[in-house]
């Protein structure tokens, strides 16, 4: 388990230009990456224990936040 945030600009450091420009201007992107932050928010809050889910939840958020920044990271490609 781990309770490092994964925010966006973290995960692509080399892209937080990209990923700027294309929140402001792809409505797809803007919403995975809003999507993104959402799951990655409710799994951050869980490691931390501010939130409590089941193994079964955080497992399903886990793979829910790597198929998002799977397609973010085909976006910025």
């Amino acid at each position: 388990m781990s309770n490092t945030p994964h925010e966006l600009h973290e995960e692509f450091p080399a892209k937080a230009e990209a990923i700027h420009a294309l929140r402001a201007s792809d409505d797809h992107f803007r919403k995975l990456a809003d999507s993104y932050h959402e799951v990655n928010r409710a799994l951050h809050r869980a490691e931390t224990r501010v939130d409590t889910i089941s193994e079964e939840e955080e497992t399903r958020l886990r793979k829910q936040r790597l198929s998002l920044k799977d397609q973010i990271a085909k976006a910025l490609a």
